[in-house]
């Protein structure tokens, strides 16, 4: 991956930045930031991600005492310590310590209370796949993770609230087509009925280039395992890079007004479509594209003749798959938008939000169904659509996990 030299190619060819979006909005707000992480105790969920571990990277500049990091991925918690540690320009707490343990666990209950209390806690553990949406099961998996851990740790915070608190969210939530994104606007619905109890914000944000699991992240393994590459050619999204990701998550979770959502300041000429990034990607790799018909001519292709040739295939097909939208917004008509405060930054202020009760019913209507022995996944897209009336769901009878 160095030899690739991916931070070029995300800076030269996805986000088209030679400098990272929030550059100034970083600068402007650096003594508020530093006021308010300098010296504090931060717990970070789901931190071994790609946006969890850029928000660390992000937090660790700022100079805190304590940093806990939990994450179901044991792998990739010894990965983020490897990397901080091998890195030259971090400052490490002398308390710092990872944990491969489920947030929605009674274990991490005890962590909490042992290790606490804490100023910062920052929530990034979160089904973000439209795929997982394949079935019932797939579907109650995904709700109870982004949904109703989300409540019982809103819940745990309560009794010792923190200074500062983060969820992480996605752009789609707004007017969302799949479950994923219903389920991170019912997460938002959750975490914003608590924003009078709690310092509480979130972020909607573009897709992260080169995101562990994201279809680009998947280009690396491809090469490594001499595989074709495969994606859609009409599907086109905003990108931010790595970098971006965890400043935006950064600021939204020390700035602004409990209950703000934070969006990155995009133009609509700045989405890129999928099939333009891989083109770059195999031309910058030193290739050509062979272009493919069908996923079986692209398996039959022997990769190392086709590099001796100067060529890499690669097969593009039109989306058929349930719950996949050709574009991106972050925010309705109907929501009240800051654009003055930040130069690269947007805030939704003021979002309609339902009492503590009212989501307790909806929790519980949810969990009725879910931990029910018999329900469809129409049932709950019904269901979540009594909840969310912007929830528009696409249907198509497919899913990715039948693409290559």
């Amino acid at each position: 991956m160095n030899l690739l030299n991916l931070d070029q190619f995300i800076s030269e060819h996805v986000v088209k930045r030679p400098s990272s979006l929030f550059e100034t909005d970083m600068r402007d707000h650096y003594f508020q930031l530093k006021t308010a992480v300098k010296g504090k105790a931060v717990l970070v969920i789901g931190g071994a991600g790609t946006i969890g571990s850029s928000f660390i990277r992000a937090i660790l500049d700022l100079r805190p005492t304590k940093l806990i990091v939990v994450d179901l991925s044991e792998n990739d918690l010894t990965e983020l310590v490897r990397d901080l540690r091998s890195s030259d320009d971090l400052e490490i707490p002398s308390e710092f310590k990872t944990y491969p343990i489920d947030f929605g666990s009674p274990i991490f209950e005890q962590l909490l209370k042992f290790h606490g209390p804490f100023e910062i806690i920052a929530n990034f553990a979160a089904h973000k796949h439209v795929r997982s949406e394949k079935d019932p099961f797939s579907i109650a998996a995904m709700i109870e993770n982004n949904v109703f851990k989300a409540q019982r740790l809103l819940h745990m915070m309560s009794e010792n609230p923190p200074e500062h608190f983060f969820c992480v969210s996605t752009d789609k939530a707004t007017n969302p087509v799949n479950v994923m994104g219903a389920s991170k606007k019912l997460m938002e619905e959750v975490i914003l009925s608590y924003c009078n109890q709690i310092p509480i914000r979130t972020a909607r944000f573009a897709n992260v280039a080169f995101s562990n699991g994201s279809l680009l992240y998947g280009y690396l393994n491809r090469l490594m395992k001499g595989q074709p590459l495969s994606c859609p050619s009409d599907v086109k999204r905003y990108f931010v890079s790595p970098q971006e990701s965890g400043q935006i998550c950064m600021m939204a979770c020390l700035l602004g007004d409990s209950g703000d959502i934070y969006f990155p300041r995009l133009q609509g000429s700045q989405m890129e479509f999928f099939k333009d990034i891989t083109d770059r990607f195999i031309n910058f790799l030193g290739y050509d594209v062979h272009l493919c018909r069908s996923e079986e001519e692209a398996k039959s292709i022997s990769i190392e003749e086709a590099k001796l040739n100067g060529k890499y295939p690669v097969y593009y097909f039109q989306t058929d798959t349930s719950g996949e939208k050709l574009f991106e917004e972050f925010y309705t008509d109907f929501d009240t938008i800051d654009l003055e405060t930040y130069q690269n930054l947007g805030v939704i202020k003021n979002t309609p939000r339902k009492s503590n009760a009212e989501v307790q019913l909806m929790i519980e209507e949810m969990k009725k169904m879910l931990y029910s022995d018999n329900f469809t996944k129409k049932d709950i897209i019904q269901l979540i659509q009594s909840f969310i009336p912007t929830f528009h769901h696409i249907e198509t009878g497919k899913n990715l996990d039948q693409k290559m």
